[in-house]
């Protein structure tokens, strides 16, 4: 691929601009909610919401083991978008070697370290003795995934970092297709219950990390061939990049404690109220990977900007993607209201759960509108690698989240679910009020 031009990084941004990257991810992203979606409804055909709750605990401890990584996926599209912007070709082939690196020695971290990791999620996140049981299967078969996971998030971030959104997408369609399929084969096929969910995922995930792998060596002949070790290991580079991973992991460790927390509550209410968060949870996270197209458009448009030394074209980047990402999440929001019933009667037979499902539908609904702001923000300090701000926002909005849930005590479910939409607003609120010193930070010095 060859490098951008100066008159390139300052030409106008367009709407068609825009869609090129976020597009790819969208279209990517329908096919990611669906394993969550497929684990669900395939396992909501056996008449017992403990199966329900068996998976949605199984895949929060394997949210919470993995996205704390998510700086992989992060911190290499802001740094390499960055590179991309500079017309520095060999830190833009540096960037996904140092995060395949992290990859490999983080997933077999994570193997080495499983019994403590496994005995510790399950103490925090309590449940009944079935679903504990059945999750405790499941994660003991998805563990073995974790080098492969790890290395997806360092793809996909390169390929978001380069614009080139439609490898993304081919990539995020080998491992969410293959997972479904796998899914219902395992599950409905052989019987295998939660088991079989797990053996999916785990094939999945080896088989998009060797596919992705072969297509990044391919691209890195663009940039320079493959790594050179002293590049790689360049003391300043490699400070850069783990301070920015560091504050990603925090920030990222915080956000998946907040969901973690929720679901940990949810469950001390009851298998039934564990299953209905679990069910609307999954229909916030079907819009959230659409809103996702428009956010990590902004990472790697205004990533770009930044290392072009453009403040102009930040700017525009800015506005521009969250104009469409408003529009989107509004759609989604009336869409979510319109269908949200039958989702929830696609995704569980059980009525207890269907009911309750029901009851706490309206903060589904909102959502959207509210999340929107928070992943646009998120997608701007990730493009312009301004992780710091990030993580203290993060912090900040998590503490006050913990304070609202306990006010909130009387109030029940719906009381948790007030507590999940005041740590947003305070997270939109902590990083709007860093946006203008990001701002200044860009000189438009070429």
């Amino acid at each position: 691929m060859p490098s951008v031009s100066s008159a390139q990084d300052r030409a106008p941004l367009t709407h068609r601009a825009i869609f090129v990257i976020a597009l790819p991810v969208m279209i990517a992203n329908i096919s990611t909610p669906l394993i969550g979606v497929v684990d669900t409804a395939v396992v909501g055909q056996i008449p017992d919401p403990a199966y329900i709750g068996a998976v949605a605990v199984g895949s929060l401890i394997f949210s919470f083991a993995f996205w704390a990584f998510g700086f992989l996926r992060m911190g290499t599209t802001g740094l390499t978008a960055q590179a991309f912007g500079a017309r520095e070709n060999d830190e833009v082939s540096a960037s996904l070697g140092r995060a395949l690196l992290i990859a490999l020695a983080a997933g077999t971290a994570l193997i080495a370290l499983q019994w403590p990791i496994r005995e510790t999620a399950f103490a925090l996140l309590g449940g009944s003795q079935q679903v504990e049981s059945l999750a405790r299967g499941y994660f003991d078969i998805r563990i073995w995934a974790a080098p492969a996971t790890l290395a997806n998030y360092a793809l996909l971030g390169w390929f978001i970092g380069l614009g080139r959104t439609d490898i993304g997408l081919v990539l995020q369609l080998v491992l969410n297709l293959t997972n479904i399929a796998l899914d219902v084969l395992f599950v409905l096929g052989f019987g295998w219950d939660v088991r079989g969910v797990a053996f999916g995922t785990v094939l999945a995930e080896w088989s998009a990390a060797g596919i992705g792998l072969m297509i990044a060596i391919r691209h890195l002949r663009r940039f320079g061939g493959l790594w050179s070790l002293e590049r790689l290991l360049a003391v300043d580079r490699l400070r850069r990049t783990m301070s920015v991973n560091g504050d990603i992991m925090i920030r990222s460790l915080a956000l998946i404690f907040v969901f973690v927390w929720f679901m940990a509550q949810g469950a001390k209410q009851g298998d039934v109220i564990l299953a209905a968060n679990a069910v609307l949870m999954h229909l916030i996270s079907i819009s959230a990977f659409f809103l996702d197209g428009l956010a990590f458009a902004a990472e790697a448009l205004i990533g770009r900007s930044v290392g072009a030394a453009h403040r102009a074209g930040l700017v525009v980047a800015a506005r521009m993607t969250t104009l469409w990402a408003g529009a989107v999440a509004l759609f989604l929001s009336l869409v979510i209201g319109a269908l949200g019933a039958e989702f929830i009667d696609l995704l569980t037979v059980d009525a207890a759960a269907r009911s309750a499902a029901r009851a706490y539908l309206p903060w589904a609904i909102g959502m959207p509108l509210l999340g929107v702001w928070a992943f646009q923000l998120d997608g701007i300090f990730i493009g312009a690698t301004r992780t710091a701000e990030m993580r203290n926002a993060m912090l900040i909005s998590l503490s006050i989240f913990l304070i609202a849930w306990w006010l909130s005590l009387p109030l029940g479910n719906h009381g948790l679910w007030i507590a999940l939409y005041i740590n947003y607003l305070a997270r939109i609120g902590t990083l709007y009020y860093h946006y203008p010193a990001l701002v200044r930070s860009v000189s438009d010095g070429r």
